[in-house]
């Protein structure tokens, strides 16, 4: 299915999951008003995020940027009460099959409360009366338990994704390193997603953090934007400020293309980022070599066939007695052609780490590395979680970064 085959289908699926959680939650409460208040609020958060997708376009307009911002947080808050909405049910079919078997006293219901009168004065009676107390209500009081627990969820989450992404230090070593590079640093940031509620200010503080660790070098491996040029230079304009011994680089990833990569590239080379479309640059330090290559995005070739991604060209022409082969590539599956092109290490990011749970256990559907340092056959291979964040502005569990990567000798 094509992504605009998949928006136009985007509305239909989104609204079933509406429903679903609508049916769940309301009927489960006693009071009329509850339940119509419910279904009411859960009927904003559809109508509140399909304005926030229609006026994704808008991105560096104050309307625009409005519309985003209350999409994205009712898309945030509706993730979460989907997730737990279907916990919930689990636990709700548990205390099902628990009657059911005998484990649990019958008295035990998961539907709308019904007064029970166990036989008085027994312990038995005492302890079916305790029983009847903790779980006769259980599916109204589930009910409202998801729907706080969704409101703090969305809290905590806001509050992690909008402070400055922390500094994460990591030494990789390297097989074969000269120890002219032994040391040498290379800071990345990655999936920064400058648009409707990522601005200058935010991006501010990244390079202001990025520049205080004074790397050797600094590598942005893609997702800098989502929007246009015309509307968003301003904010990417910082990113110009990056500072680096041997000099910034960056690569595509998906987003750039959704918003003309062409134009995005001809920016960040006029705000001095070395962008590297499946191409290399040789750094020279005390007499060693580094092989810093970057390809285009991994799906770059659907959006045009001359920018496909290849590892191999990147490489073509490098000094065969490189001290280290590194490559920038946003997406980790471009690990498979990158280890068999001869590079020792990548650095990618696009999977944000899952962003906030639990949606990092599905990223392996399409990756073959969530974040952290890992190995494609002899290749190290390093994933960001990310330094900025996309769409809900969210992070539980996967919390943004600047990398901060090592050298070392194996």
């Amino acid at each position: 299915m094509s992504r605009f085959a998949f928006l136009l289908r985007l509305p239909v699926i989104v609204g079933l999951a509406h429903f679903y959680v609508a049916l769940r939650l309301a009927t489960a409460l006693e009071d009329a008003t509850g339940r119509w208040a419910v279904a009411t609020g859960i009927l904003l958060l559809y109508l509140l995020i399909m304005t926030g997708f229609k006026t994704r376009r808008a991105a560096g307009r104050p309307a625009g940027d409005l519309a985003a911002w209350a999409g994205f947080l009712a898309l945030g808050y509706f993730a979460w009460l989907f997730v737990l909405t279907l916990c919930r049910d689990m636990l709700l079919g548990i205390v099902a099959a628990g009657k059911a078997a005998g484990v649990l006293p019958p008295q035990i219901h998961t539907g709308i409360f019904m007064p029970v009168n166990p036989q008085a004065g027994s312990l038995s009676g005492q302890l079916h009366a305790a029983a009847s107390l903790l779980y006769a209500d259980l599916a109204a009081c589930s009910a409202l338990l998801v729907i706080l627990l969704a409101l703090l969820a969305v809290l905590l989450g806001l509050y992690n994704s909008r402070r400055v992404a922390r500094v994460v230090r990591v030494d990789i070593p390297l097989p074969g390193l000269p120890q002219a590079l032994e040391g040498l640093t290379i800071a990345q940031l990655t999936d920064i997603h400058v648009g409707p509620t990522i601005k200058r200010g935010y991006v501010r503080g990244i390079v202001s953090r990025t520049n205080a660790l004074r790397p050797d070098i600094i590598a942005i491996t893609g997702d800098l934007i989502d929007g246009s040029v015309e509307r968003l230079r301003e904010d990417v304009a910082p990113l110009g400020q990056l500072q680096a011994r041997h000099g910034v680089y960056a690569v595509t990833g998906n987003h750039e293309y959704y918003s003309g990569a062409d134009a995005w590239v001809a920016e960040f080379r006029r705000i001095g980022l070395d962008v590297l479309m499946n191409e290399h640059r040789l750094v020279e330090r005390d007499g060693a070599t580094l092989v810093l290559a970057g390809v285009t995005d991994f799906g770059a070739g659907a959006f045009d066939q001359r920018q496909a991604s290849d590892p191999e060209a990147a490489l073509r022409g490098s000094p065969r007695n490189a001290g280290a082969r590194i490559l920038l590539a946003h997406q980790p599956r471009s690990a498979p052609a990158a280890a068999q092109a001869g590079f020792d290490l990548q650095l990618s990011g696009h999977t944000h780490g899952g962003q906030f749970w639990p949606w990092r256990y599905f990223v392996p559907l399409q990756q073959p590395f969530v974040s952290g340092l890992h190995y494609q056959d002899s290749m190290a291979v390093y994933v960001s979680q990310g330094t900025g964040y996309w769409g809900p502005p969210m992070r539980i569990g996967a919390k943004s970064e600047i990398t901060l990567i090592r050298l070392t000798q194996a």
